[in-house]
């Protein structure tokens, strides 16, 4: 995890808040469920180092190999 990464994304979602919460005011709870759930979104994304991560690839193979022998028979 990196922490500076993941304070900066923080400080930076905390300032579109304050900035935007006066022009969200007005719209619908959907509008503000979507804008919340895609910065929550990020911010958790934040806390990962996305990079260095293995691709779904891998997990998929990773996942199967214990069927390998049986699917090569």
């Amino acid at each position: 995890m990196r922490w500076g990464a993941f304070f900066g994304t923080t400080l930076i979602i905390s300032i579109m808040m304050i900035i935007q919460w006066p022009r969200i005011k007005k719209y619908s709870k959907k509008e503000k469920l979507v804008f919340f759930i895609l910065l929550f979104i990020g911010w958790g994304l934040s806390m990962f180092d996305l990079p260095h991560i293995s691709g779904p690839v891998t997990w998929l193979k990773e996942l199967f190999k214990p069927f390998a022998p049986l699917l090569e028979s």
